[in-house]
């Protein structure tokens, strides 16, 4: 992609999702995540009505007047996105690629923890394995975020999403929200990595499909690619093997579901051309 052309596109989604993220900070990702506890800001005279569990007794002992301490929020967290770049999220058949629908579901996110002061990084999968942006604050920390990951598009290749969650298990150390984006079409044993990610994290999952990959249609003899592999070859997609393939599909999305909130974890499930700001706000309220 030329550098005006990705400019460009960094610019758009900008001007899409920041104007949402605005509305989003607006109570709901603020509500829905909370600190990691509570600081003193200061220490004032004590005031009839204080609570009196919150008194100083050492500057109180010190300057012979009670004194209590004013509590505030440690407001600050880190967001961090895990993004799947395999092969499989080029595919689109409607409105857009899967890679870029959830490009915009990231950005969404990151211009959310900017609004509210959180540091926020990205860690993506695809052929090359993993790729860490490290969280840091700032409007030109997020678009670089947004630059990457258009970047990355065409990254081919199977990724491995345990091996991002345990690296963010071994590597991240203090508390902080992490989203998955992903198709989850590939079937991993991720079963044992969610529940120690959930554990010492607060995990979310947002799974992306195309509309055809969850309600596919008989189309007979068909030209298919695997992305993955960049194989061509032909299939007879008729009633039958559609049928099947519906069961199966059903089969491993439910499993994917339950597996997450078995353990703790959030979902949310969107097909390419949702409202997922609204998706968003939904979940978001539902955690408080």
């Amino acid at each position: 992609m030329e550098i005006a052309e990705l400019l460009k596109k960094v610019r758009q989604i900008e001007l899409k999702t920041r104007k949402k993220s605005n509305e989003v900070l607006l109570g709901s990702y603020h509500s829905a995540f909370k600190g990691r506890g509570l600081t003193v800001s200061e220490v004032r005279p004590y005031a009839f009505g204080d609570d009196v569990r919150l008194l100083d007794w050492k500057v109180t002992a010190r300057l012979l007047i009670p004194h209590i301490k004013v509590m505030q929020e440690e407001r600050e967290l880190t967001l961090l996105l895990v993004v799947d770049r395999s092969g499989s999220h080029l595919f689109g058949t409607r409105y857009a690629q899967k890679a870029d629908y959830i490009t915009e579901i990231a950005a969404l996110l990151a211009f959310s923890a900017l609004n509210n002061n959180d540091k926020v990084g990205v860690l993506s999968i695809g052929t090359n394995g993993l790729h860490l942006i490290k969280p840091h604050k700032g409007r030109q920390h997020v678009l670089k975020i947004i630059r990457e990951l258009i970047g990355m598009n065409g990254d081919n290749g199977t990724a491995h999403l345990f091996q991002s969650l345990d690296f963010i298990n071994k590597a991240f150390k203090k508390r902080s929200i992490v989203f998955i984006l992903s198709d989850f079409l590939i079937e991993e044993n991720l079963e044992k990595s969610v529940k120690q990610l959930s554990t010492k994290h607060d995990l979310v999952a947002i799974r992306v499909q195309d509309n055809f990959e969850k309600h596919p249609i008989p189309l007979g003899f068909t030209k298919m690619k695997d992305i993955e592999s960049g194989e061509s070859y032909w299939v007879n997609l008729n009633k039958k093997k559609i049928e099947a393939y519906k069961k199966d599909i059903e089969l491993l999305n439910n499993e994917i579901k339950n597996m997450f909130q078995k353990n703790g974890a959030g979902f949310i499930d969107l097909t390419v051309g949702d409202d997922y700001y609204k998706s968003l706000i939904k979940y978001f309220q539902s955690r408080r």
